[in-house]
């Protein structure tokens, strides 16, 4: 089949998030297509529905809707099939099997997974636990942390520790640097400690684009005696080799980020965290 561009129209009740991540995931499995997203969120009245069946008739698509509101399915339902449009209704099957285990109905209510309760403060706690505590930053707080990654320097751990904060994870992170030494702190916790490794050569290019981005090409020249060693292969090797003995000699289980986006890496923490085995438990 021909490569060929798609348009799909994203139709929400709220802020489209949900209906978003779970599209990009399934048209990942179609790496042929060129997809591309036209986002109808927080539509709640007919007027603002009215707007949106305009647009999805001035640039005609598939149409993927998340509304829970059965009035404004309705119409969009009916917007559509005056179109000749394509539409599917996601929430639909999963609603109706809730409702079939619960005996209870749907509140209908459009964000219900955005509401300001504890979950969602819990999360903002946790984003600001990880702003105050990246990079080694205030050791001393470490046991405040549900986890404290370790890893050597440009292996995912701020980034990894942010989405960890969005699931309400308090996560504090610690660089690993040969010459420089540990807190103390770090080896008296009762809370998982986690490695993150990486395949040598990936991180090379990573922290040679790295430093290619932050050092002015003038500067550059006198920074390079400096910065051999911290893309030299053979001394990452040995700087990987360290960090992973050093995690092994302590127990704390080791995540390879290598390949592995910020989510999946996540999940393999995540796993950890909920299943912890005598291997997983900090030393």
């Amino acid at each position: 089949m021909p490569h060929r561009r798609i348009l799909l129209h994203l139709v929400s009740g709220a802020t489209g998030q949900t209906l978003d991540s779970m599209l990009r995931a399934c048209v990942a499995q179609f790496p042929e297509h060129e997809f591309e997203f036209q986002h109808w969120n927080l539509i709640r009245t007919r007027n603002q529905l009215r707007r949106a069946l305009t647009g999805i008739a001035s640039a005609p698509g598939p149409v993927l809707s998340s509304l829970t509101e059965p009035d404004l399915q309705q119409h969009l339902e009916e917007g559509c099939a005056r179109l000749g449009v394509r539409l599917l209704d996601v929430m639909t099957q999963a609603l109706t099997l809730l409702q079939d285990v619960t005996g209870s109905h749907a509140s209908g209510r459009p964000g219900g997974q955005y509401v300001m309760d504890d979950n969602y403060y819990r999360r903002i706690d946790a984003m600001h636990f990880v702003v105050e505590h990246d990079d080694g930053q205030q050791a001393r707080e470490l046991k405040e942390a549900d986890v404290v990654l370790v890893g050597v320097s440009r292996s995912s751990k701020t980034p990894t520790c942010f989405y960890l904060a969005n699931r309400g994870i308090k996560a504090a992170n610690i660089p690993l640097i040969m010459e420089r030494p540990l807190p103390d702190e770090l080896f008296s916790l009762e809370i998982p400690v986690i490695g993150l490794t990486i395949d040598p050569d990936s991180l090379v290019e990573i922290r040679r684009t790295r430093v290619s981005s932050m050092v002015p090409a003038k500067s550059r020249m006198d920074m390079a005696l400096h910065e051999s060693r911290y893309v030299d292969p053979e001394e990452v090797r040995a700087e990987l080799l360290w960090a992973r003995r050093l995690c092994a000699r302590h127990g704390w289980p080791v995540v390879d980020v290598t390949r592995r986006s910020v989510e999946e890496t996540s999940a393999a923490i995540l796993d950890i965290l909920e299943h912890p085995t005598p291997a997983g438990l900090p030393g």
